[in-house]
């Protein structure tokens, strides 16, 4: 069912706003540190970073189910998850925002959602990040092998903060100068 009914709640101390978002008998959140960082990310604590969502929602509805509960839950009181995503990008750009598996879209990450994004951004794979928390398949393995240069970090327990900061370290240890 297609996200409904907002729950209202504490986001981390910075008022009050829609955490969860109804779709059928369930209820779709944020994990605690993906809100942190999607905050830290509004407040352009880590700018002049951007966003992007490589998901393989399994069905097209799926897919249709996040894109709006990405629309609904919010970040801080009046900004969206999606809100948060855009920053940085030209107004109404989606191509920073690839979610599901449908044709050109599959299950493998590295072969469709990671090429598209660095055709569509501009951005090359050695200024990419990419956090997944795939427990059935190894997509960091696999975006690891074919799109070279692009840094990774499991998370298999959904986005904690302190998988966030590992990758920011790797990232730099990488590349830094």
């Amino acid at each position: 069912e297609m996200p409904g009914d907002a729950v209202l709640g504490d986001l981390n101390g910075r008022g009050e706003g829609v955490v969860g978002v109804k779709s059928g008998r369930d209820t779709i959140r944020l994990f605690p540190g993906a809100l942190r960082v999607l905050q830290e990310c509004n407040e352009g604590a880590y700018d002049p970073m951007r966003l992007a969502i490589a998901s393989s929602a399994d069905t097209a509805f799926a897919a249709s189910v996040a894109r709006e509960a990405l629309r609904i839950l919010e970040v801080v009181p009046g900004v969206s998850v999606r809100d948060v995503i855009a920053r940085g990008w030209p107004a109404d750009f989606e191509g920073n925002v690839h979610i599901g598996r449908q044709p050109p879209l599959s299950s493998d990450k590295s072969r469709t959602h990671f090429p598209q994004l660095r055709d569509l951004t501009g951005i090359p794979y050695d200024k990419m990040c990419f956090l997944d928390d795939s427990n059935w398949s190894d997509h960091c393995l696999m975006v690891h092998q074919n799109c070279p240069g692009v840094v990774t970090q499991r998370t298999p327990r959904g986005l904690q903060y302190d998988e966030w900061t590992a990758l920011l370290k790797k990232y730099h240890d990488r590349y830094a100068d």
